[in-house]
């Protein structure tokens, strides 16, 4: 036996004296001193009495150190869940308790704070801080440099992600080793990474996008990351020059986009930028591809699946859409009420079936085959369509679709139409409750900088476009959109706070 995620990621690097994370700082970690500090970690963990299968939950700033540790649980052959650095106590007590965390590893500053979070879930309780401070990183200081990687299949549990909870209790999606090395290889080959790309990781890594794509890309192409805490304009621009490749969300390219430094000659270094995570608007496209001659490839994942679709590294890159599935990912859309497969055009459900999915839900078993069918297809709960040529569009999630008087109504196709109109950088559409109808259509519109957009007149700009029984009842003007850490709308919080509208 083996381990392949960790061979794969990290363990054919062990040797090797090339630069793996650039500082804020510009110090330089080698693939050789990140391994050595993983192994640290790994023995630490053993020490602390944990086996193979235990998981290890983890709320901690963004850090060599955050990733060394992720390492060391692949070595161990631990289950890793990290968690949001945003979460409070009571809603880390939930996971930590759920997933059955043997330790549970937390900023110093919120040791206090977390105490009874360990206690409650009988978890051990140790710190790790984004300095390399902190009881479990002492621990791991007085620790032997090289430790024997506990063989594991790829079938066997890698990580817990848990699922945002908008519509109930949070889910754990099991991930396996090869749901997780699967994909970084397809996405490697896809995107031609290599060994001499340079990603711009300002991405938290709490969340598979900064944690399972963004670094285990770039471990397989044995390339190097310019590893910074967070997004700021500065330090992106800073930093562009050195870079090849950037991974973000929307509002990273829209920011940059604010900012007149960002010109053509700050990124014509740069190979690649990549977005996802929430939809990138055509707006967004067009400027970023005028500004700086670059065309943004956007592509399309999940926390139960990781990466599914992208727009291709050569060829046209279209806006609105996500691509086509990559390969060894099937992708289908299906009748909601049926299951049946839908002809291209039409729109129902995205499901998907390959390597790619995860194995089900922690101790969920009702919610899990709910999901995932008998033949492995995942039912995504996103709706969407294929067009002519193939492109995977996004309509929307299955819990947005608004349903008026018996009608369906797809909130992404009048936000469109919305986002067009004179003034307008955004908007989000939702149903509310309606005595005669069901629902009723609400659109929340946000304006462009400067800009005093008339509801009145946007309502009359949209109208010729849309079925009457598809029109907002009202339009409101607002100041933003709620957004999650990843830049996704909160459509939930809108359908709350706007709920008797």
């Amino acid at each position: 036996m083996a381990n392949p995620l960790f061979d794969t990621l990290f363990a054919r690097h062990a040797d090797q004296s090339t630069t793996f994370l650039v500082l804020p700082d510009g110090a330089q970690v080698t693939h050789a001193e990140f391994l050595a500090r993983t192994a640290g970690y790994a023995n630490a963990l053993a020490k602390m009495g944990l086996t193979p299968g235990d998981r290890l939950a983890a709320q901690i700033d963004k850090s060599p150190d955050a990733v060394a540790l992720y390492a060391a649980c692949v070595q161990a052959g631990l289950v890793f869940l990290p968690l949001n650095t945003a979460y409070t106590p009571d809603e880390v007590s939930y996971f930590v308790t759920d997933s059955g965390a043997k330790l549970f590893v937390c900023q110093a500053n919120r040791r206090d704070d977390m105490k009874a979070v360990a206690e409650a879930a009988n978890a051990q309780l140790l710190t790790l801080d984004d300095n390399g401070g902190g009881s479990l990183a002492q621990l791991a200081d007085d620790q032997p440099d090289t430790f024997n990687t506990v063989d594991r299949s790829a079938d066997d549990l890698a990580a817990f992600l848990y699922t945002s909870g908008t519509t109930g209790r949070s889910k754990g999606a099991m991930l396996t080793q090869a749901n997780l090395l699967s994909n970084a290889q397809t996405l490697t080959e896809a995107w031609r990474f290599t060994r001499d790309d340079v990603l711009l990781h300002a991405l938290p890594i709490f969340h598979t996008h900064g944690l399972f794509v963004a670094i285990n890309v770039t471990l397989v192409a044995g390339g190097a990351m310019i590893f910074v805490p967070k997004f700021d304009l500065d330090t992106m621009i800073g930093n562009m020059h050195r870079a090849t490749t950037m991974m973000g969300v929307p509002t990273f390219y829209t920011r940059l986009l604010d900012d007149p430094r960002f010109t053509k000659d700050v990124a014509q270094h740069m190979r690649l930028f990549i977005s996802g995570s929430a939809p990138l608007l055509a707006e967004t496209h067009v400027q970023f591809e005028t500004r700086t001659g670059h065309r943004i490839l956007e592509r399309y994942g999940m926390t139960e699946t990781n990466m599914n679709t992208s727009n291709p590294y050569e060829g046209e890159r279209r806006a609105g859409t996500v691509g086509f599935p990559l390969p060894g990912v099937e992708l289908k859309i299906t009748d909601p009420a049926t299951g049946d497969t839908l002809p291209d055009g039409e729109i129902g459900q995205i499901e998907v079936r390959g390597e790619n999915v995860f194995k089900g839900y922690w101790q969920m078993p009702e919610k899990t085959a709910e999901e995932l069918r008998p033949d492995g297809f995942f039912i995504t709960g996103d709706l969407g369509r294929i067009d002519d040529d193939g492109y995977v569009v996004i309509v929307g999630r299955d819990k947005d679709l608004i349903i008026s008087g018996g009608y369906n109504i797809y909130p992404k196709e009048i936000e469109l139409l919305i986002d067009d109109q004179p003034g307008v950088l955004e908007s989000a559409v939702i149903g509310v409750p309606h005595p005669d109808f069901g629902e009723a259509v609400l659109a929340l519109v946000v304006a462009q900088k400067g800009a005093y957009p008339d509801v009145e007149q946007i309502a009359e700009g949209i109208s010729k476009s849309l079925a009457r029984f598809k029109q907002p009842r009202k339009l409101i003007l607002v100041p933003e959109l709620p957004r999650n850490t990843m830049g996704k709308v909160q459509k939930n919080l809108l359908r709350q706070e706007y709920g008797s509208a």
